[in-house]
């Protein structure tokens, strides 16, 4: 089976083509970054319409490089959800209307899905179960996943996501938008225990998470200094070293909680080096065995959800008819065939 893949939950616009026996053929990504940068975050009408300018050239692109045509290709897979609605539907009008006119079936795919089964692209897959630590902008979530479709959420943040909390106390260290990655790099160049921030919700049992009172504590730390080049970096490295004890001791909670020997690590900010890293500490010690997805499949792109499509359809997952599906607002739990 032969699957191309369309995102477009956000500010990528991705196309990706999958074969069931050879793999990844094909990804193609375009991204807004320096769209919104002047902004300072995404605004969803522009993101929409960047969408709808990009899909049909990155289409042609990616079925060109992976040797596809109508005829080779055997579903087309796109994210239903969750995300912004306009940006969605863009993409889920554009893949509906493929499917219609190459008389294939249309498959709609959970975003956190793709990030969840992003690590199987890699050439040494997890094999079912696992744990999932789900770490992105928008979503950090701890995932039993016993299998495809088959997800139970073991603890989630109470607030901000750690790519949130990221991204928002990197602006108040005057770091362009988006500013995680920026972060990072400036915290190489900090001084350890300069500042010392919470641990959120590290003092009491559980696998719930809160960034929230972290970002604050960031906040507070910044007001009323001056803001020098390594004042700057010292607090990046406090507050990312949080984050960072935060995210292992939860998965090291997780991991002894259900006994699982693999821990999967997905979503943007799974490409931060010192977190995989210290999660490689953590499974190590609790004897298991570390997975992640390669940098550029751990932020939003087609290959993951060409992927999903091509499990769906490989499960016996049905073509959706001409509704196009698309939700802003979709939890992760056990999924039918959607």
């Amino acid at each position: 089976m032969r699957v191309i893949g369309i995102e477009t939950s956000c500010d990528e616009t991705a196309v990706a083509v999958y074969d069931q026996f050879q793999g990844l053929l094909s990804h193609r990504l375009y991204s807004q970054i320096a769209m919104h940068q002047e902004y300072g975050g995404v605004v969803p009408e522009l993101a929409s319409r960047d969408h709808l300018r990009r899909l049909l050239p990155l289409a042609r692109e990616a079925l060109t490089d992976a040797g596809s045509d109508s005829e080779s290709i055997d579903a087309v897979a796109y994210t239903a959800g969750p995300g912004l609605i306009g940006a969605l539907l863009t993409g889920a009008g554009f893949a509906r209307s493929l499917a219609y006119a190459w008389g294939k079936p249309a498959i709609g795919v959970h975003h956190l899905e793709g990030h969840l089964l992003a690590p199987l692209l890699e050439p040494e897959p997890p094999e079912f179960p696992f744990l999932a630590l789900l770490v992105s902008g928008g979503h950090t979530q701890l995932v039993d996943v016993a299998g495809l479709g088959d997800y139970r959420i073991l603890g989630e943040t109470l607030d901000d996501a750690a790519g949130e909390a990221f991204d928002k106390t990197a602006k108040m260290l005057g770091l362009p938008y988006p500013g995680g990655a920026a972060l990072a790099r400036l915290a190489e160049g900090g001084i350890a225990g300069r500042f010392d921030f919470p641990r959120p919700m590290l003092d009491r049992p559980g696998l719930q998470f809160s960034f929230s009172g972290l970002k604050t504590a960031a906040l507070v730390a910044l007001r009323g200094r001056s803001l020098d080049d390594q004042t700057r970096a010292d607090v990046a490295r406090g507050f990312q070293e949080a984050v960072i004890d935060t995210l292992a001791e939860k998965s090291r909670r997780a991991l002894r909680l259900t006994g699982h020997r693999r821990l999967v690590v997905a979503g943007g900010v799974g490409a931060n080096r010192k977190l995989r890293e210290r999660l490689a500490v953590v499974a190590s010690e609790s004897g298991a065995q570390l997975y992640f997805p390669r940098p550029e499949f751990c932020t939003d792109n087609g290959a993951m959800i060409a992927l999903a499509g091509c499990l769906r359809l490989a499960s016996g997952a049905p073509g959706r008819g001409l509704g196009l599906g698309a939700r802003a607002n979709w939890p992760l739990g056990p999924l039918g065939s959607e």
